[in-house]
């Protein structure tokens, strides 16, 4: 008899029991994602007002939504280049926004310039 298992084989089975991750993980992570959103209250509870009210709600925001993908999305396991798919769209998009907010600026002072100046 041939007790040799093939990589074929191997594969199936895998795919067949699925991939499982330690209960404590998904534990963890939901601890933090509480942990992150009583921080994110906080900032309300205590009326934080100003641009640190809008850099703490928005850091609060881009961890949790880290974690979520990471984990319970599995893109800490995926490709690399499956990762590049979802994450490299979102920072060419803040790259682009940026252009237009100096673009933006540009425009501005050009316009004070000549049409307060033409005058």
């Amino acid at each position: 008899m041939n007790h040799e298992v093939t990589s074929t084989q191997q594969t199936e089975a895998a795919h067949e029991s699925g991939q499982q991750h330690p209960i404590g993980l998904y534990l963890k992570v939901w601890g933090y994602l509480f942990v992150l959103s009583a921080m994110s209250y906080a900032v309300d509870y205590f009326e934080v007002q100003g641009i640190m009210r809008w850099i703490l709600i928005v850091t609060f925001m881009l961890m949790k939504a880290g974690l979520i993908v990471s984990i319970f999305m599995h893109m800490a396991w995926e490709r690399l280049s499956l990762a590049y798919a979802i994450l490299v769209p979102p920072l060419v998009l803040l790259v682009l926004v940026r252009i237009m907010v100096y673009e933006s600026d540009y425009i501005f002072w050009t316009r004070a310039i000549f049409m307060d100046g033409g005058g």
